[in-house]
């Protein structure tokens, strides 16, 4: 099974090995503290996930700086880049790509470096950091920090389906004899639940998955097999989703009993009571880093720096956390979780599992180019 590479390993994704106390002392020296223009009522305009500027913050955020968040919601890194290039980087101060997402920014000319000395860059992880210095530094500096973190993996309906141990990513497209799971049982994202079918039929020696990586020819080899495999298995598939909400609705409204989704909207729906769960699985969950950048157009500069910040405390990462069912990148706000967070982390990542994760590799652009032809094949079949 591929382990979680050098970099996230470095930065130990999780929450009990987190770097406490730099935060305090760093936070202090980041300045010159945000002046409010008295001319203007001061905004930020965000293109960022849906869930993650919950009500809360989005109400302290004002309330202590007086600036108003306009949060424009995506579904998808596509998404980020389409509505990025439709402006031509105006519009949008701050957006939030993924980690994997570099080389397919790299030359888009829609984001500008940082300057990092007016971002408190030793209240984040580290390890994490480092991602931005090397995958995002598109000549000028890094053009990415990190906010949250999160995992894909196996959800299911707790009153129709329980997996023998860890679920597996093979449990969407080879159940094992259960009757609830017969035709239209499950979904997924089109080409993140043909990548769990990747890892999982590398983890049985099936294919070489991550080799796919490596090269256009390798890639096509290995897709054309395994997207044949996954048309073959079509009658399973309840719904495409994109984004949190279709996947709230699997569960609640449209029949799914097992679905490859995100944490945190499961996560959630646990919390708030209805009979879900989400846990990684056998072969390890895909793992990613959502970021902040910074548009090229962006108008207000001060106030983008004021909302990383902000973020970047540990009062709010944990807020944040606990709103939405995530993972914090902010150093100390793992000892602010409330204890139905600390909970459901060590139900989803039950003894050494976080060890296991599958970082999402670095996609090059001819990657991105082949899965999508691929996706849509299996889309349209």
């Amino acid at each position: 099974m591929k382990k979680i590479n050098k970099t996230l390993k470095a930065a130990k994704v999780s929450r009990r090995s987190v770097l406490k106390g730099a935060a305090a002392t760093a936070a202090a020296a980041i300045g010159p503290w945000y002046i409010p223009n008295a001319f203007a009522a001061p905004v930020v305009n965000v293109l960022m996930w849906s869930e993650y500027l919950p009500d809360s913050v989005v109400e302290k955020f004002k309330a202590e700086t007086g600036i108003t968040i306009n949060h424009t919601t995506i579904g998808d890194n596509d998404d980020i880049i389409a509505q990025m290039k439709a402006g031509g980087g105006k519009g949008f101060d701050l957006c939030s790509p993924t980690n994997m997402k570099g080389q397919a920014w790299s030359n888009l000319g829609l984001l500008q470096a940082f300057d990092m000395n007016r971002i408190n860059t030793s209240a984040v992880n580290p390890g994490m950091l480092s991602v931005g210095e090397r995958d995002w530094n598109f000549g000028n500096g890094s053009c990415w920090v990190p906010q949250l973190w999160g995992t894909e993996s196996i959800a299911w309906r707790t009153d129709k389906w329980t997996p023998d141990g860890l679920p597996s990513f093979g449990d969407i497209w080879e159940p094992v004899g259960d009757p609830a799971l017969n035709d239209n049982f499950m979904m997924g994202r089109t080409y993140s639940m043909m990548t769990g079918c990747g890892i999982w039929k590398h983890a049985k020696g099936e294919m070489d998955f991550w080799s796919s990586y490596d090269n256009e020819d390798q890639m096509r080899k290995v897709w054309d097999e395994l997207t044949a495999y996954c048309i073959s298995k079509k009658s399973n598939l309840n719904k495409f989703w994109k984004g949190a909400d279709p996947q709230k609705q699997g569960f609640t409204s449209d029949g799914v009993v097992v679905g490859q989704c995100w944490d945190g909207p499961i996560t959630s729906m646990r919390a708030d009571g209805e009979p879900v769960a989400y846990r990684t699985t056998d072969e390890g969950a895909l793992a990613w880093v959502d970021g902040i950048s910074m548009s090229v157009g962006a108008e207000n500069i001060d106030e983008a720096y004021e909302l990383i910040n902000f973020s970047f405390t540990p009062e709010i990462g944990a807020e944040t956390v606990n709103t939405i069912g995530y993972n914090s990148a902010v150093i100390g706000a793992s000892d602010l979780y409330s204890q139905e967070t600390k909970d459901k982390t060590a139900f989803v990542y039950p003894g050494e599992t976080l060890a296991n994760l599958n970082p999402w590799p670095a996609e090059p652009q001819w990657f991105l180019d082949l899965r999508s032809e691929y996706a849509n094949k299996f889309q349209t079949a």
